[in-house]
């Protein structure tokens, strides 16, 4: 069950993540919560409370700090990002001191990114952040056929999981552009 939930918020923050601040920065925070939980093995229940407990302290911060919106969406859904490549380039036993310095620089790039570029990065970012939390759920789903999605091995498994999530993040940056122009092109009129 846990695995169609997290396809769900993968799906919306892949293909309609730019589309709305709220919506991108629960989905990355519940996607955070669950990918971090799931690298260490927890049940789906703790793993389940954890996402929850992540989209809702996400959304508090970046709420209270609305002014630094963008910087606050571009550290959640960097760090989304962040424990998906932990997960993709260091398979075996996960080291928890590795993953924290991992997540939290791609978390901090993506940030000061994000304030900076604004809707181009975030639009990249949930794309990206979606398209890992497809591919992970697509693996808790049917482990015995896509399992390497979730957690790939070295070697041929490792290729073949990054060039579908990149394939995949393509796929969601096309979609956002063509749904959500609007939200693009109005921070172009800002800047001239």
């Amino acid at each position: 069950m846990s695995g169609w939930v997290i396809l769900i918020i993968g799906v919306v923050l892949c293909f309609f993540g730019v589309g709305s601040i709220h919506v991108a920065v629960l989905a990355s925070g519940f996607g955070l919560g669950w990918l971090l939980a799931d690298l260490f093995h927890s049940d789906v229940w703790t793993s389940l409370l954890i996402a929850l407990g992540s989209a809702v302290i996400g959304w508090i911060l970046v709420t209270l700090v609305f002014k630094f919106a963008a910087f606050f969406v571009g550290m959640i859904t960097g760090a989304l990002i962040g424990a998906r490549l932990y997960s993709v380039l260091t398979p075996g036993e996960a080291s928890i001191p590795l993953a924290i310095v991992v997540v939290v620089a791609v978390s901090l790039v993506f940030g000061f990114l994000a304030d900076r570029y604004r809707g181009r990065v975030l639009l990249w970012a949930t794309a990206i952040g979606g398209a890992g939390l497809i591919l992970s759920s697509l693996g808790l789903i049917w482990p015995d056929a896509l399992g390497f999605l979730r957690d790939p091995q070295a070697g041929a498994e490792t290729v073949t999981s990054t060039l579908i999530w990149v394939a995949l993040a393509g796929g969601g940056w096309i979609t956002q552009r063509r749904l959500f122009p609007k939200a693009l092109h109005e921070e172009e009129k800002v800047r001239r």
